[in-house]
C-alpha cells in the first residue's frame, strides 16, 4: 500500500520538497528518506491517512535539511578576508623565538659542557633518553645515590648558568 502510494505521489512529494530546499537531487533524497521513515514506522503501528503522513515527514525532512545547511553556512564560510587571515596564529615559532631559542640552546649546550663528563652523561641519559635512576646505575655501575647526586648537580649547574645568561 505504501509502495503504491508514493511511487502515484512521487513526482508531486519530490515537487513539493524541491521548492522548499531548492535542489531536485536533495528533494529526492529527502522524499527517499520520507518513504524510509514511513515505511519504518508503517510496521511497529497504524498510520490513519497514510499520505498526510507521508507528505508531513518529507516536509520535517526538508525543514530539519534547511536548518543544518543554515548553520552549516554560518560556520563554514568561503569568505574569508585577508586581513582575518592575519590574525589566524601561526604554528611556526616567530623569528624572534627562534633566534632566543637558538641562543638559550648554545647558552645550555656551553653549561653542558662544562659538567663532568658522568654528570653530563647521567643527566643526557635520564632527560633525553628517558631513563630511569635505578636502570643508568646499573648501566654505568654507580649506586642510585651517586645518579641522583649527579642529576641534581648537573641540573642545579644549567640553571644557575641559563639563570646567569638571562640576567644579562
Amino acid at each position: 500500500m505504501l509502495e503504491e502510494l508514493f511511487l502515484s505521489q512521487r513526482h508531486t512529494l519530490v515537487m513539493t520538497i524541491a521548492r522548499m530546499v531548492g535542489c531536485p537531487h536533495t528533494a529526492e533524497d529527502l522524499a527517499h528518506e520520507a518513504y524510509v521513515r514511513v515505511s519504518s514506522a508503517v510496521s511497529t503501528r497504524p498510520i490513519l491517512n497514510l499520505q498526510t503522513f507521508l507528505f508531513q515527514t518529507a516536509r520535517n525532512l526538508a525543514i530539519d535539511h534547511l536548518r543544518r545547511e543554515r548553520t552549516r553556512r554560518r560556520f563554514m564560510t568561503n569568505e574569508v578576508d585577508s586581513e582575518a587571515w592575519m590574525e589566524v596564529a601561526s604554528t611556526q615559532p616567530s623569528p624572534e623565538t627562534q633566534t632566543m631559542d637558538g641562543q638559550r640552546l648554545a647558552m645550555f649546550d656551553a653549561a653542558l659542557s662544562k659538567l663532568p663528563q658522568r654528570a653530563r652523561h647521567i643527566l643526557l641519559l635520564n632527560k633525553i633518553h628517558g631513563m630511569g635512576y635505578p636502570e643508568i646505575a646499573a648501566q654505568l655501575g654507580v649506586s642510585e645515590s651517586t645518579v641522583y647526586n649527579d642529576i641534581r648537580m648537573a641540573l642545579a649547574h644549567c640553571l644557575t648558568a641559563m639563570m646567569d645568561k638571562d640576567a644579562l
